[in-house]
């Protein structure tokens, strides 16, 4: 099979895999904030970011940002902005970091490195964006921040990314065995 084909349909299973995890499979973990819902759609973002490299990464990533922010109510253009920037620095730094040396350490310091990127991001974005375009008062946004926006990002960023190092491995077996066929 033609290597660009190959690549531009794993793209697009990926990208769908994300599109029926951020559909299906999402809840709150905080009661005082039931509108932070944990989801699972990074997880074939950052699987697409270390097969594919971490471009690839970030065009799931769009796909699935777009269709959450409009499609499931994700909060508009607002809700795409803080999502794509979140996770593709997640994904970017975890893809970047993993691809420059591909052993298991790197994978984790990579994924490590982007949960806190991802989770540090999300301070000032929810200081700006959320207070002046989605309308939430300063003050309530500052109050959550500690107890539960930060740890939220935290919970969010290391489960998403522990799945995807759990299922990277097996996966990049079978990936090279379609490749040979």
């Amino acid at each position: 099979m033609n290597k660009s084909v190959l690549k531009m349909t794993q793209i697009a299973m990926l990208a769908a895999l994300s599109l029926v995890l951020v559909t299906f499979v999402h809840f709150p973990i905080f009661p005082t904030a039931p509108f932070l819902e944990y989801d699972m759609a990074d997880v074939p973002v950052l699987i697409g970011g270390f097969l594919l490299g971490p471009i690839e990464g970030l065009a799931i990533l769009l796909v699935v940002s777009v269709y959450q922010a409009f499609a499931l109510g994700g909060n508009g253009w607002v809700g795409l902005v803080m999502h794509f920037v979140a996770s593709g620095l997640l994904v970017v730094i975890s893809a970047v970091i993993f691809r420059w040396k591909k052993t298991v350490a790197s994978m984790i310091i990579g994924l490590i490195l982007g949960c806190i990127a991802m989770t540090a991001a999300m301070i000032p974005m929810n200081l700006t964006l959320t207070v002046y375009f989605l309308g939430t008062p300063r003050e309530v946004v500052e109050q959550m921040m500690l107890p539960v926006i930060i740890p939220f990002n935290l919970i969010k960023s290391s489960a998403n990314s522990t799945l995807a190092a759990l299922v990277y491995f097996p996966l990049k077996r079978l990936v090279k065995l379609t490749e040979k066929a």
